[in-house]
């Protein structure tokens, strides 16, 4: 059996450290993780709060590689420079966020429409960081056709990786990914390029391997966490996973106490459970029903009373 190269994706509000970790206790088939980003400050004194999800004692159990999300060139420097010196040895760029608040500052995806800056960015980073640089893309901001003009720029410096989520930013997660797309990025860009996006289930994943057998690995994002048994399915090609129910209630309350730990009070603790129930509903019968009886609760006692409700009225999850 091959195995397959398995990165998670970087989603702000679910991929971070306590996430990362539980995932890792209780789960198999990930190689690494790009964690969501972090964004360059003013100045050249970084907080350690301001990289808290990065701290190095928290993140051994997971190879994790940091995202950083700039567009001045000595901001992300000052940023990338104190990763590297806290350990890490590659530093992703983030020129894939679709939202627009974020775009609209030339960040993220809004950078895209504008490879002379992102060439200037590149040329100037890349001088002065002494790690391994990669880039998480899409295809362009508005139009696929963007990338016709990234790629040589892209080409042109020596990038670790290049991570592409074929839609444009505006697309947001809707519409289909353009594979027609991405396999001219996996033949033009000069760089190991990594597939991200729709990878929902088994079947979903096989499909883009027998089309894209040359990419250098698959970025697992939503699909892994409405499903966190996907990689080991991908690694074993089968759907066949004991004692799915049992683990995937402890990997729950594992995430649970994580978060009672991280957080000073339990109303943010709720509310960060009840944003990852929109996807472990779909898991379930009667999906709708758990997501609503689970939104309804407002405390942490009666959240768990409504999970362990959804845990004892199903037969298995998944």
């Amino acid at each position: 059996m091959t195995t397959k190269r398995l990165i998670l994706a970087p989603l702000r509000g679910f991929t971070d450290a306590v996430f990362r970790n539980a995932f890792q206790r209780h789960f198999q088939g990930v190689d690494e993780a790009v964690a969501p980003f972090v964004t360059s400050i003013k100045g050249r004194r970084i907080k350690p709060s301001h990289l808290r999800d990065l701290a190095p004692d928290d993140n051994r159990a997971m190879s994790v590689v940091p995202q950083i999300l700039s567009n001045n060139p000595d901001e992300f420097l000052c940023l990338a420079n104190t990763l590297f010196d806290l350990g890490y040895r590659e530093i992703n760029w983030n020129l894939g966020c679709p939202f627009p608040m974020v775009a609209k500052k030339k960040r993220g995806s809004g950078l895209l429409p504008h490879p002379d800056s992102i060439d200037r960015m590149l040329d100037k980073t890349l001088h002065g960081f002494t790690g391994n640089l990669s880039i998480k893309t899409r295809l362009g901001r508005f139009s696929g056709d963007e990338m016709d003009r990234l790629i040589p720029v892209f080409n042109r410096y020596p990038l670790a990786r290049v991570i592409v989520h074929p839609r444009t930013g505006v697309q947001m997660y809707t519409g289909r990914v353009d594979l027609e797309a991405f396999d001219v990025c996996l033949t033009q860009i000069s760089h190991p390029v990594v597939y991200n996006g729709d990878i929902s289930d088994l079947a979903m994943f096989q499909l883009l391997e027998s089309r894209f057998p040359s990419s250098s690995g698959w970025m697992l994002g939503r699909g892994l966490i409405a499903n966190p048994f996907l990689p080991e399915m991908i690694q074993s090609a089968t759907r066949i996973i004991c004692h799915r129910n049992t683990r995937f209630k402890k990997f729950h309350d594992d995430l649970v106490d994580g978060y009672r730990r991280q957080f000073s009070g339990p109303g943010h603790v709720l509310d960060r459970m009840k944003g990852f129930w929109f996807y472990f509903a779909a898991n379930f019968p009667d999906g709708r029903r758990i997501v609503k009886r689970i939104r309804k609760a407002d405390s942490l006692d009666r959240y768990r009373h409504a999970v362990t409700a959804v845990f004892d009225g199903q037969d298995r999850w998944g």
